[in-house]
């Protein structure tokens, strides 16, 4: 736990604000001591302006007084009904995570029986209906854009659903589960275990399997390396494991997560890759999710594809 949530901050925030409270109210009456009875002319303070602007010791008005204190004990009232005052709690039981959840409770119950009638079809059939399909691609623009882009292509370090290269899968019960657990993709970093020499070498033999150009002599070297530790998660022959998400390294260049140039691939292998998807299971519920699924289903496979 971090000290941003530790109790110590409830109680000083408590603290400061009755202090505040009190010293308010101390302020305002020691303010009150000067009174004038009827007919006294108020006295004149040693204060002047331009030699003739002077300042009057007049008590404060009674109906600003009166509006001054109103608002202290407004905000009384307030830390009484609300948890102004965090360890205190308060008398209504309110808080905004319960309003949060009373709020997605009543939006669940209303909006949740037109995404949850999909649930019995299968997500092929789901990708198929037309309204299905337009309610997965407004919850695709809301939630999945900002990464994946309007039109499903994805952007460098962020995968293209459009293709039929899945680092974990595409078949309708692999998108179903990456969309409800997430995914967490990691690659260790190898350069300093390598050395410089090595992960050139590595990487022309990448590059050479992928089919593209590539050094012949550094590509030989590479092959031996790649062997004995990449192939533990892309396999010998570079196709990849879609088990723990490890990506096909002999597709062409243009399905490339980070590109295929050969700095891109020596930046890979040297420093590693930590990508991370996040779970929409909790936040969307599964009938959003097996609407959203298929329409992701539907991206890879559409009639004119």
């Amino acid at each position: 736990m971090t000290d941003f949530y530790s109790g110590f901050w409830g109680v000083f925030i408590a603290v400061i604000v009755i202090a505040s409270l009190i010293w308010l109210a101390y302020v305002l009456k020691s303010q009150m001591v000067l009174k004038l009875k009827k007919g006294e002319q108020a006295q004149v303070l040693h204060h002047t302006w331009d030699g003739d602007l002077q300042e009057y010791n007049n008590p404060l008005p009674g109906w600003w007084v009166g509006l001054f204190f109103l608002t202290i004990v407004f905000a009384v009232g307030y830390l009484v009904v609300y948890p102004g005052l965090v360890v205190f709690g308060n008398a209504w039981g309110w808080s905004s995570g319960g309003q949060y959840q009373k709020e997605v409770t009543k939006a669940d119950n209303k909006y949740g029986p037109l995404y949850n009638k999909f649930l019995a079809m299968p997500v092929p059939d789901v990708a198929k209906d037309q309204e299905a399909h337009a309610m997965g691609k407004r919850l695709f623009y809301t939630y999945c854009i900002q990464c994946h882009g309007s039109d499903g292509r994805g952007a460098k370090g962020f995968p293209n659903l459009v293709n039929h290269d899945w680092m974990y899968g595409g078949s309708p019960e692999k998108i179903v589960e990456t969309i409800s657990g997430g995914r967490h993709g990691q690659m260790p970093a190898f350069g300093a275990a390598f050395g410089e020499e090595k992960v050139k070498d590595v990487a022309n033999y990448v590059l050479k399997i992928s089919g593209n150009n590539f050094n012949d002599a550094r590509a030989t070297r590479g092959a031996a390396t790649f062997a004995q530790v990449c192939a533990a998660c892309h396999g010998p022959d570079g196709h990849g494991n879609q088990d723990v998400g490890a990506p096909n390294l002999t597709h062409p260049s243009k399905v490339w997560l980070y590109g295929k140039a050969e700095s891109t691939i020596i930046e890979t292998i040297t420093n590693g890759r930590n990508n991370v998807m996040p779970a929409w299971k909790d936040f969307l519920g599964d009938g959003k999710v097996h609407v959203l699924a298929g329409y992701v289903y539907s991206l890879s496979h559409s009639e004119t594809k």
